[in-house]
């Protein structure tokens, strides 16, 4: 009995030893899409915003083009010479270069124990890897793009959504 009872303590130690990696995200995760605007905000919308440019997206076609159409002997079908074509390359913009606007924490509430705070946030779902300095590093940036990204946001500015999922701002009620 206390061999399987030091085996299940060993087990359990190794677990909580194990490296943190991001939950996948799944359909049920939250989208910030729909924290997006797609035009400047007014001042009534709110105080802070962010704001990142989504890239035009361009698609390179190639087609083969016919130059001369073959030729046959109308008596046999035999062909005397056949068909030439070009190929013709050109680029298509499959959507255009996009603005988007989003709210994000004003800067008196980026304090270096919010941040410290986020940092530990993004740590525990495996998305930060750096040391929990309190400022808005590199790492930090990365770890913010890497947790919004999937959810319909691509930008390493943190997003007033993210902030409030993360459970770093208090979520407002509507009453």
């Amino acid at each position: 009995m206390s061999r399987a009872l030091a085996f299940a303590v060993c087990m359990l130690s190794l677990a909580s030893c194990a490296p943190t990696v991001p939950l996948p995200v799944t359909d049920a995760s939250p989208t910030l899409a729909s924290e997006v605007l797609l035009r400047a905000p007014s001042a009534a919308e709110g105080a802070c915003w962010g704001t990142q440019v989504r890239p035009a997206i361009i698609e390179t076609v190639t087609e083969q083009v016919l130059v001369r159409p073959e030729q046959r002997d109308p008596a046999t079908g035999v062909v005397h010479s056949p068909a030439a074509f070009r190929t013709e390359t050109r680029q298509e913009i499959v959507s255009e270069r996009t603005p988007i606007w989003f709210r994000t924490p004003c800067a008196d509430v980026l304090t270096p124990d919010f941040v410290s705070a986020l940092q530990r946030a993004l740590r525990a779902r495996g998305y930060f890897h750096g040391f929990i300095t309190g400022e808005l590093d590199s790492p930090t940036a990365r770890a913010i793009s890497a947790y919004q990204s999937p959810r319909g946001l691509p930008s390493s500015t943190l997003a007033l959504a993210t902030a409030r999922e993360l459970g770093l701002i208090a979520v407002e009620l509507n009453r």
